[in-house]
């Protein structure tokens, strides 16, 4: 008899993100690091092992050495498993046919027999690249009660921004009636998360038809979901409403990294009842000089501070020298702010060296945008780095 599991879930970790600019320049989105000492896939991951999710297919496209290695075996969600357990899949050459992942549902496609090998009654689809917390047991429980053939969790947004989303309108009870990606004139606020849970046999027969269709994008929100609402099948919502903030710009992300910091923070990632698991860097304890002030500020293993940190959050080993400035700020691991240099309101990458003196960003002003410095990108002294500006090389005057 077939060994099977009840759920198997499916990260979509291959894309490009592009609006994070120099940040994803060699990195896929769900590697960028966030909140001193997690990477975006942290949350996801975390999610699935807490819910009693313990066999996961992480899907892998767009720049995935620094993703695949972070990921490793699985040991840190404990998902190294002899059964199951997290497996990287790549776009891989079939017998008669080789390609790239051609959107989400196709994504899924290539990997049905990763999906089969398992048997599962049930197929859990998720995003790489959103910073939340959330029981999928409690949403496969309500598909289960619903007998939904899909089931999507989804979320109030506010109707300004509901033409950024996937919209779902639905009736009293729930069940969904109409799906629309990204509307122009939006019907409700119900937006959809980009997390689905679907009866395993449905989702296969949807997605075979799906890759027969020459006219179809390839992708669920455009093609799969309308499909199986126009075929009358079961569509169920699920409303989710705790913290979910999609990082996919370099303003979202800045924003979700300051919803860490304070006393009562908006995020709490030190929920030891919902725990983030993550590869922690080995690093001695941070060393806080006689000159150095940190205020408000999320501060990493390994780190040096002998200037001034405020309002921000640090990745591990970072090192701000002695009259340095650092506000409003994220500074990602082993970067270098040097003697009298300011940063603030800035993204800035890893492995960055801010030169003396230099002047990164301006003081935060909602009408300022936000500066961005691609990893391993060298600022040399004295230099300003005006608002806005988004680097990938090295600055020198």
């Amino acid at each position: 008899m077939q060994r099977k599991k009840e759920c198997v879930a499916m990260l979509l970790a291959g894309g490009q993100g592009s609006r994070l600019y120099a940040l994803t320049t060699n990195i896929a989105k769900p590697a960028v690091a966030f909140g001193a000492k997690y990477r975006i896939i942290d949350f996801p991951l975390s999610n699935c092992i807490n819910s009693g999710i313990d066999t996961v297919g992480v899907l892998t496209q767009y720049q995935p050495l620094i993703l695949n290695e972070y990921i490793g075996n699985g040991q840190p969600w404990d998902l190294d498993r002899t059964y199951g357990g997290v497996h990287i899949l790549s776009p891989y050459q079939a017998k008669t046919s080789s390609s790239w992942y051609a959107g989400t549902a196709n994504a899924i496609y290539q990997n049905l027999h990763f999906m089969k090998m398992y048997n599962p009654e049930y197929v859990l689809i998720l995003s790489g690249d959103h910073i939340y917390k959330m029981d999928y047991a409690a949403m496969l429980q309500e598909h289960k009660d619903t007998n939904a053939d899909c089931t999507i969790a989804a979320i109030e947004v506010p109707l300004s921004e509901a033409s950024r989303f996937g919209i779902l309108n639905t009736n009293p009870d729930g069940s969904i009636y109409q799906f629309e990606e990204k509307p122009k004139v939006p019907k409700s606020t119900l937006a959809s998360m980009g997390i689905y849970i679907f009866k395993a046999e449905k989702l296969f027969k949807y997605l075979e038809a799906d890759d027969a269709n020459p006219n179809s994008s390839k992708d669920f929100g455009k093609d799969v979901l309308p499909a199986m609402l126009n075929a009358g099948e079961k569509m169920q919502s699920y409303r989710f409403q705790g913290y979910w903030k999609d990082v996919g710009t370099v303003a979202s992300l800045w924003q979700a990294n300051m919803d860490l910091l304070g006393t009562d923070p908006e995020f709490d990632v030190g929920d030891k009842a919902w725990k983030i698991h993550s590869r922690n860097p080995l690093a001695p304890p941070e060393h806080i000089g006689a000159n150095g002030v940190v205020k408000n500020s999320m501060i990493a293993l390994g780190c040096e501070i002998d200037g001034v940190v405020e309002n921000s959050v640090l990745g591990s080993n970072v090192v701000v020298e002695k009259g340095a400035v650092v506000k409003d700020a994220i500074l990602l691991a082993n970067s270098v702010v040097k003697e009298g240099a300011v940063v603030s309101y800035s993204i800035i990458d890893e492995e960055v060296t801010v030169g003396k003196n230099a002047k990164i960003g301006v003081e935060k002003d909602p009408n300022a945008e936000i500066v961005v410095l691609g990893r391993g990108l060298t600022v040399a002294d004295g230099v300003t780095v005006s608002e806005g500006q988004k680097h990938e090389k090295d600055i020198m005057a």
